[in-house]
C-alpha cells in the first residue's frame, strides 16, 4: 500500500506534521510531491532498480522525497546527515547513486562531495541551492502531479549500517520488481498485526528518518493511512508535550530516550498527560531493567519491545506483560528460529550465552562486501548480527552485548552492557559507556566515560564522583565487571538513534596507549 491509496477516504487529512515548524501535509499533497518527483527522476533517466541517495535533516518534505523515489521504482539509500564529507562521498559512491538530493542546511557538505562523487548525473537541493545543483522546489513543481505513464514498479531502500564497528556497509536484497500497488515493506504488516495500526493512529517519531526504523515505521503509518507527527530533534519534556497535544496513540523510541524522560523531575513528568498512548514501541539498543520497569509504571503496560536489524534477517517481540515475565528479555521470535552458538559454531546448552544465529527470515547480503557477509553466515546458512546472548526456558532471549564489544580482562570475559545498564541509573548519570583499555597484566580492563549530570570542575570532584560510581556499580554487579576507573565527558558520541559510537571512544584510548585494536 502507498499514501495514493488513501485519497477517496483521507485525501484531506495529514499525512504528517512537523513538530516544530508546524508544516502539514495532506496524504493529496504527499501523493501529489511523490508523483512529481518520480516524473521528474524517470525524465532525468533513473529507471526501476537505479540508485538514488538522499542526506539531510529531518526535513518538512523527507517523506515526499522519499515516496518519489520509491514512486519511480528506485533503490534509495537514505545517509545519516551527521556523516562526515568522506564517509558521505563513501556511500554514495560504493551505492552507486546516480542522483543524489540534499537541502540548503547541508550546502557546504554538498560542494564538498562533488568533486568524488563523478557518477552522480543529478543533484537537487531543497530551500535553495548552489553551483552544481538544481533547485528541488522549481524542478518538481514544473512536473505533472498524476501517475507516471507506465506500469509503476516499486523501489526499496538499500540503508546502511551504522558503522559502530568500521565502515558503514550496505544493506542490500535482491531487487523484487514488484508492482506499485502491491508493496508491502514487511513492517507494515507488524503494524497491523503487533501494534494495532489503522487509519485512526497517531504516530510520533522523535528520531532521525534517515535510520532505518523510522524511515520503515514511517513509511507503513502512511501505508495504513496514520497520521505522522515528527520531531526535527528528540527533546525529553517536547516529547511529553506533543504526546498530550495531539493525543497521540503510537510511538516508536530508543532507550536513551526513556532514560532522558526519567531524568526529568517529578513535576515536569507530572505536568503531562500521556494516557492517550496505547502503543510505545522500543528498540535499537538494550534498555536496562530499571529504566523499563519505571517506564511501564509510568506510562502503563503500553511499552513494547522488538529485537532486529536494518538486515531484516528475524524478528524477535516481547509486550509489556511478556517482559514483565521474563524481566530484562528482548522477546521470543516470532517469524524466524534462535539458535545460540559457541565459537565451535555448536549450539550451547539452554541459559548459556553465545552469538545469536536467526533462521528463517529474509536473505541479505553487504554491499560490495563479500567478506563481511560470509562473516555473517553459520555453515547452516543461517545468519547474525553480531550480537551474543542466551535463552531461558520459555525461548525468550537476552542479549548480552556485541561481540565486538567483549572485555577480556584476565582471561575472563566481561561484556559491558551490564556495567551501562547499572550506571547508567545513578542519579548523577546522564549517559555511559563502558569498554575495555589496555592494562599490561590482564590485557584489557574495564574503563567508563561518563558524561554527568554537573561536570567536575577540580580533579578532587573527579576523583570523589569516580570512586561514587564505582562502588555503585560494585553494589550491584560484580567486581570484575565494574570500571576501574571512570572518566568525564561533556557528551558521548551517542547516534541520534540511540546507538553508541563506542568505537570512536575505544580506538582514542587505544591510540593513546600506543595500542592497535
Amino acid at each position: 500500500m502507498i499514501p495514493g491509496v488513501h485519497l477517496t477516504e483521507h485525501g484531506d487529512k495529514p499525512a504528517i506534521i512537523m513538530a516544530n515548524s508546524g508544516f502539514t501535509q495532506t496524504y493529496r499533497e504527499l501523493d501529489a510531491a511523490a508523483n512529481r518527483l518520480s516524473r521528474l527522476l524517470r525524465s532525468a533517466g533513473l529507471n526501476p532498480g537505479d540508485h538514488i541517495a538522499i542526506c539531510m535533516e529531518n526535513h518538512d518534505r523527507y517523506l515526499e522525497v522519499i515516496w518519489g523515489c520509491h514512486y519511480a521504482g528506485l533503490v534509495y539509500t537514505a545517509a545519516s546527515s551527521r556523516l562526515q564529507s568522506a564517509e558521505l562521498e563513501y556511500i554514495i559512491n560504493d551505492c552507486g547513486a546516480r542522483a543524489y538530493i540534499t537541502s540548503k542546511y547541508k550546502a557546504d557538505q554538498a560542494a564538498e562531495v562533488m568533486s568524488a562523487t563523478p557518477n552522480v548525473e543529478l543533484r537537487l537541493m531543497l530551500d535553495g541551492s548552489i553551483d552544481g545543483y538544481e533547485a528541488y522546489e522549481s524542478a518538481v513543481e514544473a512536473q505533472s502531479p498524476e501517475p507516471l505513464d507506465e506500469a509503476r514498479i516499486a523501489g526499496m531502500d538499500m540503508l546502511y549500517s551504522s558503522g559502530t564497528t568500521g565502515m558503514p556497509k550496505g544493506i542490500t536484497r535482491a531487487f523484487p520488481n514488484e508492482p506499485l500497488e502491491e508493496w508491502n515493506n514487511g513492517v507494515t504488516g507488524l503494524c497491523q498485526l503487533l501494534f494495532g495500526v489503522d487509519d485512526t493512529t497517531i504516530y510520533l517519531s522523535p528520531a532521525p528518518f534517515y535510520h532505518a526504523a523510522p524511515l520503515r515505521f514511517c513509511m507503513a503509518q502512511h501505508a495504513l493511512g496514520a497520521t505522522i507527527v515528527a520531531m526535527e530533534n528528540f527533546d525529553a519534556e517536547r516529547y511529553l508535550q506533543l504526546v498530550e497535544e495531539y493525543d497521540i496513540t503510537h510511538s516508536q523510541v530508543v532507550p536513551t530516550m526513556f532514560v532522558r524522560m526519567l531524568k526529568l523531575d517529578e513535576e515536569t513528568r507530572a505536568k503531562y498527560d500521556v494516557s492517550s498512548l496505547q502503543y510505545v514501541i522500543h528498540a535499537a539498543a538494550p534498555c536496562p531493567v530499571p529504566t523499563k520497569k519505571s517506564m511501564i509504571e509510568w506510562f502503563g503496560p503500553v511499552i513494547h519491545e522488538y529485537y532486529a536489524g536494518s538486515e531484516g534477517n528475524g524478528f524477535v517481540y516481547c509486550n509489556s506483560d511478556m517482559w514483565l515475565a521474563h524481566e530484562g528479555t528482548v522477546g521470543s521470535p516470532i517469524n524466524c528460529t534462535l539458535h545460540i552458538c559457541g565459537e565451535d559454531g555448536e549450539e550451547v546448552p539452554q541459559g548459556q550465552p553465545g552469538t545469536v544465529f536467526f533462521d528463517g527470515g529474509a536473505e541479505f547480503e553487504y554491499h560490495n562486501d563479500p567478506a563481511k557477509t560470509k562473516g555473517s553466515r553459520h555453515p547452516k546458512g543461517w545468519s547474525t548480527l553480531g550480537d551474543v546472548g542466551y535463552l531461558d526456558p520459555d525461548g525468550f532471549l537476552y542479549l548480552t552485548d556485541r561481540k565486538a564489544y567483549m572485555i577480556i580482562s584476565g582471561g575472563v570475559n566481561i561484556y559491558p552492557q551490564e556495567a551501562e545498564n547499572v550506571l547508567v541509573t545513578h542519579d548523577k548519570v546522564i549517559d555511559v559507556a563502558v569498554f575495555g583499555v589496555p592494562n599490561d597484566d590482564f590485557g584489557e580492563e574495564v574503563k567508563a566515560v561518563v558524561q554527568p549530570r554537573v561536570m567536575p570542575t577540580t580533579a578532587e570532584e573527579a576523583a570523589s564522583l569516580a570512586g561514587e560510581l564505582i562502588q555503585f556499580c560494585k553494589s550491584q554487579i560484580a567486581d570484575v565487571k565494574c570500571p576501574r576507573s571512570v572518566d568525564f565527558r561533556e557528551e558521548l558520541p551517542r547516534h541520534p538513534t540511540g546507538k553508541l559510537y563506542k568505537r570512536l571512544l575505544k580506538d582514542e584510548y587505544w591510540k593513546a596507549a600506543g595500542r592497535a585494536i
